[in-house]
């Protein structure tokens, strides 16, 4: 018998993501907020860390398995390590397919962000 799971299939996120603050000039931020967008820009704010999270969010296809990551400037294991803290920081979703693992940067993800960053009008 198998242990595999099966997981349902979740539908593209559309414009109406939710992000996870509002954009900076809208409202102070709650403390909560301020948690989380600290959190996705501290794993950020590591050069190598933002050379990986570039370089999964432009791969091919959407994804990069871990096995053709490998061209930053550090080894393997410390490679792993900052895709674990991406994927800690919520900013990568993974899967392992055999014996690799690949990674991916959720378009709600960068819609977020985005939001985040976005200037407001005021009317």
């Amino acid at each position: 018998m198998s242990n595999a799971k099966v997981l349902p299939l979740l539908e593209p996120a559309d414009e109406g993501a939710a992000p996870c603050c509002p954009p900076l000039t809208e409202r102070p931020f709650s403390p909560e907020e301020a948690e989380t967008a600290a959190r996705m820009f501290k794993a950020l704010g590591d050069p190598v860390r933002l050379r990986l999270f570039s370089l999964v969010a432009s791969h091919e296809g959407g994804e990069a398995c871990v096995c053709d990551i490998s061209d930053v400037g550090v080894s393997q294991p410390t490679v792993s390590h900052h895709l674990k803290k991406l994927k800690e920081a919520g900013l990568l979703a993974s899967e392992r397919r055999g014996t690799w693992v690949y990674y991916r940067v959720e378009p709600s993800v960068l819609a977020a962000m985005g939001q985040l960053l976005t200037v407001r009008s005021v009317a």
